[in-house]
Formats: structure tokens, C-alpha cells, sequence
């Protein structure tokens, strides 16, 4: 009986041996350093050249305007793709996460962190100056940075960028709107409304006035 366990424990040691001579690891496997010389190639370079040609992944810029917001060394002024609800919705959703903090949600400069003197106050989006700016300005800021704002090219994507472009326009444009902008036909969804009496100084909300129309249909 002895034996056998002698036996036994004397074979699942030969299979250990044998097994552990056959282990290959990835950092024992056949290959090159970067850069370093073959004998395969006739020019002895290990690393071959690039085909004429390649990119790298990701980098395939073919529209040059949707990813410099430039034509030639200067800023275009249009949109690369239609402005459409959509558009100016994601532009205002990345807007107030990344921009509003500084720019804050109005686009005039007194967001949270100038306001408690984390960074110099930023311009106004509807300065004159900012106003007359072409759209490729301002996607070339975000891009690159300007004076201390840093660059967003790593956290926005580029047509990200292009949203918030346009949501900038549509801000400066609502800032500045007059009724002479609105179509004919159109009112105003702006007019203030009519509250009733004097809420009081231990009023918390002002209660509104209910349209004509629904007092005639109370009445009926």
C-alpha cells in the first residue's frame, strides 16, 4: 500500500516537471523592440514605414471646416450642418455643463466660479465685440483655449462644439432681441404677467391672474 502512494506521489511530480517545461510566456515570446534591427528586411528595420496615406485612428479629418472652424488661416461664419431644434437643445445641454460654470447660463460672464474668485471674470458673449464674432471663433476657442480658459478639445467632441456654437448665437440673439425681430403675427412670449394684488412680505410665490378667457368660462 506504501508503494503505491510512493508510486502515485512520484507520477503527479514527473506531470508537474512536465508540464512546467512547456510554459511559454508573452514576455519570452519571438519578437522585436520598436526601432530595433531585423535581419528579415532588407533595410534592417524592425519597424516598417507607414503606407503613403495612413491615419491614425479616429483622426480622418476629410472636412477640414467641421474640425478647425477655419477657412484658410481665417474663421468661417457658418454651421457645417443645419441648425435644427435638436442642435440647439444638445448645444444648451453641453452649454450649461461645461461652459455655464464660468460663462454662466445667461452666456454674460458672471457664472459661479468668477463670482467667488476661483478665475478672472470671463467676456460677455454680448459685448459688441462678441456679437459681430464669425461662428469659427468661438469653435476655435473651445478647441484650443484662449488667454486662461484652456482647451475642451479632449472632453467635447467636434460637433459638440458646433452645438454649442449655435446655442451661443441663439443666446446673443435672445439677449438682444427686439420686437422688430419677432414675425408678423407673432406675439411676444416674453410680456411680463399680471399678479394678483400685493403677495405680501411672508408671500413666498406670487399667484397669477387667470386669462380673460378663463374667467368667462368660470362665469358660464
Amino acid at each position: 500500500m506504501l508503494c503505491l502512494r510512493q508510486i502515485s506521489i512520484a507520477g503527479l511530480l514527473a506531470a508537474i516537471a512536465v508540464l512546467s517545461g512547456c510554459r511559454l510566456d508573452m514576455h519570452v515570446q519571438p519578437r522585436l523592440n520598436p526601432l530595433a534591427k531585423s535581419d528579415f528586411f532588407p533595410d534592417q528595420r524592425g519597424a516598417r514605414p507607414l503606407l503613403e496615406g495612413t491615419v491614425a485612428r479616429g483622426q480622418l479629418h476629410e472636412d477640414t471646416y467641421l474640425y478647425t472652424g477655419k477657412i484658410g488661416p481665417n474663421p468661417g461664419d457658418y454651421m457645417p450642418f443645419p441648425v435644427t431644434k435638436e442642435v440647439l437643445e444638445r448645444g444648451r445641454e453641453r452649454f450649461n455643463i461645461y461652459c455655464s460654470p464660468c460663462h454662466s447660463p445667461l452666456g454674460d460672464g458672471n457664472g459661479f466660479i468668477p463670482s467667488r474668485g476661483f478665475s478672472r471674470k470671463p467676456p460677455s458673449y454680448h459685448t459688441a465685440r462678441l456679437q459681430k464674432a464669425p461662428l469659427g471663433y468661438f469653435y476655435d476657442v473651445i478647441t484650443n483655449g484662449f488667454g486662461i480658459m484652456l482647451d475642451y478639445s479632449s472632453q467635447i467632441p467636434p460637433r459638440d462644439r458646433w452645438n454649442i456654437v449655435a446655442y451661443i448665437r441663439a443666446l446673443q440673439l435672445s439677449q438682444n432681441a427686439t420686437k422688430a425681430d419677432v414675425p408678423a403675427g407673432q406675439n411676444v412670449p416674453s410680456e411680463p404677467p399680471t399678479f394678483l394684488g400685493d403677495p405680501g412680505s411672508g408671500a413666498t410665490l406670487p399667484v397669477m391672474a387667470p386669462e380673460a378667457s378663463s374667467k368667462s368660462e368660470d362665469q358660464k
